[in-house]
């Protein structure tokens, strides 16, 4: 019993120091302000080469980079503004998990809502074609026909 304890401890701290290493330490010397901060800027900008993580959810060395630069450039007393800044001027809109409405940005923010359109336009059309599709009545005759087979057949059952 003690060499399962002293091996399933052995195996939590080798895994617990695999844990550690992922995660990425910022130290704000106790300001929860600060560190408030840093993590809605970290979940606010985009991995660049991850592109569809933030970078606080990204384990590349880009990510990381630019997680130390926020970090370094709140500890220097900058805005949550002033930082955005750099990172767009640096790296243009698509580094911001939300980017900015404007002329760059439109086919963005509505190119969603035109193939959506344009899919339910699609799904109405082939609708409308497969109404029109549709077997043609029956004729008269076949209709007489049918209502006698029936009527025949009713009056076998009743019989």
């Amino acid at each position: 019993m003690k060499k399962l304890t002293a091996f399933l401890l052995g195996l939590c701290l080798v895994t617990a120091t695999g844990a550690r290493a992922a995660i990425d330490l910022t130290d704000f010397g106790g300001n929860q302000e600060l560190e408030d901060r840093y993590h809605t800027l970290v979940t606010e900008l985009r991995c660049l080469v991850c592109q569809n993580q933030t970078i606080a959810d990204s384990n590349a060395d880009l990510a990381k980079d630019l997680r130390r630069e926020v970090r370094d450039m709140l500890v220097k007393g900058k805005s949550d503004e002033e930082i955005k800044d750099f990172m767009l001027e640096r790296y243009g809109d698509f580094v911001l998990y939300k980017p900015p409405v404007k002329t760059t940005t439109v086919p963005l923010w509505i190119g969603p809502f035109i193939l959506l359109a344009i899919g339910l336009v699609v799904v109405v059309v082939m609708v409308r074609r497969r109404g029109h599709q549709a077997q043609p009545a029956m004729k008269r005759e076949d209709a007489e026909r049918a209502r006698k087979l029936l009527d025949d057949a009713g009056r076998e059952q009743q019989s």
